[in-house]
């Protein structure tokens, strides 16, 4: 049996989320302390040190981020922390920000004094509203402890957070589009380069990681870069948060090393599949993920094991589906969902998703031909060679992998027939 290794989650639960008391009670902010001894790129050397991926979705080094920004002679210098958790399938995030709210107030100030930087920002979506109001009383709390604001713990370090709340808008989960929104403008995606390392909020260099990272950097700190890659795998150190959900029988957000295979979290954490279905296919990483099927289940959790598979990992969601799910309906689904969310500012993204859910809504009717179903892998394609950003390039991935494992599925949807009976086939209207 699979057990959770809580080293982001341990402090969950077990104090006031405003309290600096209780949260340095159960040994927090020594991460801290210990990095204000250091030399900042000492403490830089244990982030690269620890093998840390970024946990928002591009699994970048964040060693390597921290080296490159910090090495940029340019100032003011920002910190960014993404906590526009609008992936669908993904709570994990929202777990760190009501019940331990400190950690992430603490990696940031970490990462601040690693770099330089005098301020940061929390962008939180906006559906989060009691979280907004947390982090802003935990900052509060911090300041007035000294552990943020001027001269932190009697040292040189100046820094403060402010938290930024978003609208609902899922492309701000873009760093770019989350930094436009920062700034007062349209959350739309940049072009690039200029990247925000050097050009991000305001003209200037910028460091944006996500919630999970940096609430893993205290730990990384405290204990050393070279404990925090014991654990887990050789390419995937330490812990990742999951959040799984749909047809299981114990949904939620789990803690657990790398290496861990998706079997044992879908059957073991989760209880397995509910009512006595049979898995149908599970989606991993979000809307943007891709669908596998039972074959792929003993994949281990581990970035490279799963890009060997066309898998990624992304924001960490795990959507289990099971034989009652028609897969075209719920490509339908994913693509709406895209549809109503791109942000309109190139044409791949904007007419793909557009085309895409009017062939989908059609097959769904049973009004579609094998040619329009041809279709769908070359807008798919067309999609994510040539779309602006992460948006765009992603969104066709549950439709292409969907098509790939159940092809039959979609032709039977030609004649007008779904063997899950949950299109409602003849109760539907045709779309022009």
């Amino acid at each position: 049996m699979v057990e959770e290794l809580k080293i982001l989650t341990g402090y969950c639960g077990r104090y006031n989320y405003a309290s600096v008391k209780e949260y340095v009670s159960l040994g927090g902010y020594q991460g801290l302390k210990k990095a204000l001894a250091m030399k900042p790129e000492d403490v830089i050397n244990e982030v690269i040190v620890s093998n840390l991926m970024g946990r928002g979705g591009a699994a970048y080094p964040t060693g390597e981020k921290w080296d490159m920004i910090s090495r940029i002679d340019n100032d003011p210098k920002y910190i960014v922390c993404n906590a526009d958790e609008g992936e669908p399938g993904t709570f994990k995030d929202k777990k760190l920000i009501y019940n331990d709210p400190m950690k992430i107030i603490e990696g940031m100030t970490i990462a601040a004094y690693a770099i330089s930087s005098k301020k940061g920002y929390i962008y939180i979506r906006g559906e989060y509203r009691e979280g907004y109001y947390r982090l802003k009383e935990a900052i509060r709390s911090a300041k007035a402890a000294g552990y943020l604001g001027v001269s932190i713990l009697g040292t040189t370090l100046d820094f403060d957070i402010e938290v930024v709340s978003g609208a609902g808008a899922y492309v701000c989960g873009e760093n770019s589009a989350l930094c436009e929104s920062i700034e007062g403008k349209s959350g739309r995606p940049r072009l690039k380069p200029p990247y925000i390392k050097n050009v991000g909020i305001y003209g200037q260099p910028t460091l944006v990681n996500n919630v999970e990272t940096f609430s893993c950097i205290p730990y990384i700190i405290e204990k050393g870069g070279k404990n925090y890659a014991s654990i887990g795998t050789e390419s995937s150190a330490g812990t990742k948060l999951v959040s799984v959900s749909g047809n299981v029988k114990n949904p939620g957000v789990f803690e657990i090393p790398f290496g861990v295979t998706l079997r044992e979290i879908v059957y073991g954490l989760a209880g397995g599949v509910e009512d006595g279905n049979v898995l149908k296919f599970v989606q991993m990483g979000g809307a943007s993920g891709a669908c596998f099927t039972d074959s792929d289940l003993d994949t281990p959790l581990d970035y490279k094991a799963l890009r060997s598979k066309r898998i990624s990992i992304g924001s960490g969601a795990i959507v289990v589906a099971d034989q009652t799910n028609c897969a075209v309906d719920y490509a339908l689904m994913t693509m709406e969902f895209f549809l109503h969310e791109s942000c309109g500012k190139c044409t791949p993204c904007r007419e793909g998703n557009a085309q895409l859910c009017r062939i989908l809504k059609n097959l769904v009717l049973g009004t579609a031909n094998e040619k329009q179903v041809r279709h769908l892998e070359n807008i798919s394609q067309l999609m994510m060679k040539a779309s602006s950003c992460g948006l765009g390039k992603a969104a066709p991935t549950a439709v292409l992998t969907l098509y790939s494992n159940f092809k039959e599925e979609f032709l039977e949807h030609v004649e007008g027939y779904c063997r899950t009976g949950s299109c409602n086939i003849s109760r539907k209207k045709a779309v022009v």
